[in-house]
């Protein structure tokens, strides 16, 4: 969860992208690397695995100045969807403060996409995260693939949770992920740790100090 580091005035953060293999978690990764501000992104880590890639990079320089003096460090990671990958993916999750699990749209995925987030449940509930209270977005990418889920369809499933339709390839639907996520992310963080009250950071500020940082930023 939320690291705070109150004598080096550090907040650090940790957002993972889940989802079955070849969803498309990578390819919202590295869009958004690439939307980022050649001045203000970091390198982007690959971990080459057999069959699947684990995906990080740490997204600095993302420093809130508040009134009480803190930075903001971002950390994104995505993990190997593949099931040999269980033990990976269940060490990647650890002390998540929020995720976006990226669902392949195609109605043949749907197993899949279920036996992913039936995963990603039990492995938070063994790391002693609420699931049901953790901040959370789903994504359904590939949008441009044949056979895919009706849009009416997915909400009407999904309810309350935010859903996003997307071709990340193409950048479509990446950043409005992202956002939302941001979005839930804070709110989170407010309902845990009181942090507008605390660190001096509404919303609205979070928001637009985290998006300020990508080119193609609304």
């Amino acid at each position: 969860m939320v690291q705070i580091n109150m004598s080096s005035k550090e907040i650090t953060l940790k957002v993972v992208y889940y989802g079955p293999a070849l969803s498309g978690k990578t390819s919202n990764l590295q869009m958004l690397h690439a939307m980022m501000d050649e001045s203000t992104r970091s390198h982007m880590l690959t971990l080459d695995t057999k069959d699947d890639r684990t995906l990080y990079f740490d997204f600095l320089p993302v420093e809130f100045d508040t009134v009480g003096g803190f930075s903001v460090k971002m950390k994104l990671f995505t993990v190997p969807g593949q099931v040999m990958h269980k033990s990976t993916r269940k060490v990647v999750l650890a002390g998540a403060d929020a995720i976006a699990f990226v669902a392949d749209s195609q109605r043949s995925a749907a197993s899949a996409n279920a036996y992913s987030w039936r995963d990603m449940e039990a492995n938070l509930k063994a790391h002693g995260i609420d699931f049901d209270s953790l901040p959370k977005v789903v994504q359904f990418n590939k949008r441009d693939m044949p056979d895919v889920k009706d849009l009416a369809e997915i909400k009407k499933q999904w309810g309350d949770t935010p859903t996003f339709p997307a071709i990340a390839t193409r950048g479509e639907g990446v950043v409005e992920t992202f956002r939302e996520l941001m979005r839930v992310l804070y709110r989170g963080l407010e309902a845990r740790h009181d942090f507008s009250a605390k660190f001096s950071l509404s919303e609205e500020d979070f928001l637009k100090t985290v998006m300020k940082n990508f080119k193609l930023a609304g």
